[in-house]
């Protein structure tokens, strides 16, 4: 029997090579999705910019009609920017406060059996693409919109009926669009949020629910507010792409409110302490 020679030099000359093949591979596929983005962009804007400067870029940002295939033809993208805006914000209305509360649950309330199955749905929610949620809110969302339309303004005679394809539908599915990501981001900052603060809270007298939204969810804030910006940018910017004008200009106001805020709370704390600082100093001066 012939007793096969073990060499450590040969088995690291094989990894070596496997790594070096891998890392090719790798670096390929990051070049062709760079290029590919790179070359879509590219496209849209030699295509888009005849159109900009044939229609006008004011004519087609504040115009109120939508009649590509008239004659004449109109641009105007006004109230899409218009219902983009709207339709964000309600939708950030009716998902951040359901996602958050979740995350508070997941995080801190759930029994650990409730959310093993819980958490697995909500990262299932969050891998189903955006077309997919359309499909369903046009198979069956829209219909069930247009029974309660008819319902609500039956015999009427001045109402336009849309079929269910309206603002409201749109919006309860963005909403739903930004569940996971919401839920998953901001579970994830009332984790990383240090035990000894909860312990701390505690210790002072505090109730769970008090410590919970008095100390956790304050602390988490940074990472909560990411998750609301990240879930709803880029899921309503995946939804429809018209929508990034009105997705821009309402996410630059939110991120500037909530500077303020940041700014208004910093103040009024250090306004507080010192305050307190020169009551204590007082209150020394006069008893020593």
């Amino acid at each position: 029997m012939h007793e096969k020679n073990f060499s450590i030099a040969r088995n690291h000359k094989n990894k070596t090579v496997v790594e070096k093949g891998a890392e090719v591979i790798f670096t390929a596929c990051g070049l062709l999705a760079v290029i590919a983005v790179f070359s879509i962009t590219l496209y849209m804007i030699i295509s888009g910019t005849p159109a900009l400067f044939k229609v006008g870029i004011l004519d087609i940002l504040f115009g109120s009609v939508w009649k590509p295939t008239a004659d004449p033809a109109s641009f105007g993208i006004l109230y899409v920017i218009l219902t983009s805006i709207v339709g964000t914000f309600l939708a950030i209305l009716i998902g951040v406060p359901i996602g958050v509360l979740t995350a508070i649950f997941l995080a801190e309330v759930a029994p650990p059996r409730v959310a093993s199955i819980v958490r697995p749905a909500v990262e299932l929610l969050a891998g189903i693409p955006s077309v997919i949620y359309g499909l369903l809110g046009i198979l069956i969302l829209n219909p069930l919109m247009y029974k309660l339309e008819l319902k609500i303004f039956a015999g009427s005679t001045t109402h336009q009926f849309t079929g269910g394809a309206n603002l409201i539908s749109a919006v309860l599915v963005l909403a739903v669009m930004i569940l996971p990501t919401v839920i998953n981001i901001s579970e994830s900052a009332l984790r990383a949020v240090p035990k000894h603060l909860k312990s701390a809270s505690l210790a002072l007298g505090a109730t769970h629910i008090q410590t919970i939204f008095k100390v956790l969810v304050p602390a988490a804030k940074s990472g909560i507010v990411t998750a609301i910006v990240l879930g709803c940018f880029v899921n309503d910017l995946s939804a429809d792409l018209f929508f990034f004008p009105g997705l821009l200009l309402l996410f630059v106001v939110l991120i500037l409110f909530l500077r303020k805020i940041d700014d208004i709370i910093f103040n009024f704390e250090t306004n507080i302490f010192s305050f307190q600082h020169q009551v204590q100093n007082i209150l020394y001066s006069c008893i020593f």
